[in-house]
């Protein structure tokens, strides 16, 4: 039996499925992949820019110390550095000079880069001479990773409802820093502090935040696309294979030749009409007819012609057909035909108007007027008349039978099964 349309299960929807998961995991892989591409782009940005802050201000400091600190004129309003001993001199000329140390001098680059907004810095250190560089949360948890061999600190604060960066390094003792602070106990390579860096990244921050919208509306513009054309594609190759495959379902229940259906199909369906008939206590007949002199035409004309002979029985056969008649080659140039629901009289009667039709008709090949004739078998199963159902075998040997026996009688005729 053929295989039933509503036992066969698609596989296509769990394709489609499938195919959009694939899809759905490169393209989240790619835009993820570009995601934290450009955000480690933007943190090393970041990073870079705090450690050149970092290392500009400590060559700063170095030079100062190069120098045992720096004496500036001491003006009005200038405070001298009250953690020096002897911070002052007083030049020949009567000027007061003070000495501006490493410490001071950050302290005083950062406040005047703090009121130029552009960022701060601050000296600090766990055991700070001045209170004013007592480290802050960041810097004392810095400071401490500082002393387990970490070489930096990276941070973001929130402040005044502005977002800062925040880097820091530490300090090392050298030599000239043992002159404030050997009397800490510090030695030569020794962590002394720490300068952290601070600048405003809130403009960067909003920056960063329309990025992640822009490319989260790309991702789902791509993602959309992408799904579009593929299941378009997959649409098209269902169409294209459903096709092929109704194709190749039509070529295995139909004869090349005639277009009609062929053996295989005639007998599943005649099965079913069969238990069909017996179930709802219908008659069904069936119609067993073949071409008469078939072997002389195939012999006298050619094959060719015999093909035209069978073309031309079976075109006229599907016009005498009703809508529910079922029309088959059986093989050669036997051909059946299926009536549900049809009694005897009305099987025969049929039967006698297609040998007619058949017989009005003329098969032309090669310039040759063929006259063609037909011979044919009716039989008929009625659960009312029979109480056994005949197996397929047994009901169309009746038809095939009363072909025969018409045949004998001279062709061109129908038989009817007793």
């Amino acid at each position: 039996m053929l295989p039933q349309k509503s036992r066969y299960k698609s596989p296509w929807k769990r394709f489609a499925v499938n195919i959009s998961l694939v899809i759905l995991l490169f393209i989240s892989a790619l835009f993820t992949g570009i995601y934290f591409n450009h955000q480690n782009t933007i943190e090393q940005g970041l990073r870079n820019r705090g450690q050149a802050l970092f290392s500009s201000l400590v060559i700063t400091r170095k030079w100062n110390a190069l120098h045992g600190g720096v004496f500036v004129e001491k003006t009005p309003g200038m405070k001298s550095n009250p953690y020096l001993q002897n911070p002052d001199i007083t030049a020949r000329n009567g000027k007061t000079y003070t000495k501006k140390n490493p410490a001071l001098m950050t302290r005083e680059i950062s406040e005047i880069a703090d009121r130029e907004g552009a960022f701060q810095f601050h000296i600090t250190s766990l055991k700070p001479l001045n209170p004013n560089n007592t480290p802050d949360p960041f810097e004392r948890q810095a400071l401490l990773s500082f002393a387990q061999g970490k070489s930096e600190a990276i941070g973001k604060e929130k402040r005044e409802g502005a977002t800062y960066y925040r880097y820091m390094a530490p300090l090392f003792v050298e030599e000239a820093c043992l002159s404030c602070h050997g009397a800490q106990g510090y030695k030569l390579g020794d962590v002394r502090g720490g300068i952290s860096v601070r600048f405003n990244i809130e403009g960067m921050e909003r920056a960063l935040m329309l990025n992640r919208l822009l490319l989260g509306l790309l991702f789902a513009v791509t993602l959309a696309s992408f799904l579009g054309i593929v299941l378009r594609l997959v649409v098209a190759l269902q169409k294209k294979l459903l096709a092929a495959e109704e194709l190749i379902r039509e070529m295995a229940t139909t004869d090349y030749l005639t277009k009609l259906k062929n053996r295989r199909f005639l007998l599943t369906r005649l099965r079913e009409e069969l238990g069909r008939a017996s179930r709802y206590r219908h008659p069904i007949s069936c119609i067993f007819f073949d071409a008469d002199h078939f072997k002389r035409v195939n012999d006298t004309y050619g094959h060719e012609a015999g093909d035209t002979v069978l073309k031309t029985i079976s075109a006229t056969a599907q016009e005498q057909c009703r809508q529910t008649d079922i029309l088959g080659r059986y093989g050669g140039e036997e051909f059946l035909m299926i009536l549900p629901e049809t009694d005897l009289e009305q099987a025969g009667a049929l039967a006698e108007r297609l040998r007619q039709a058949i017989e009005n008709q003329t098969s032309i090949a090669d310039q040759h007027h063929l006259r063609v004739t037909a011979t044919f078998g009716v039989a008929c199963y009625s659960p009312e008349t029979t109480a056994v159902q005949p197996n397929l075998s047994d009901f169309i040997k009746q038809a095939d039978t009363a072909m025969l026996e018409a045949k004998k009688a001279g062709r061109n005729r129908v038989g009817i099964a007793a």
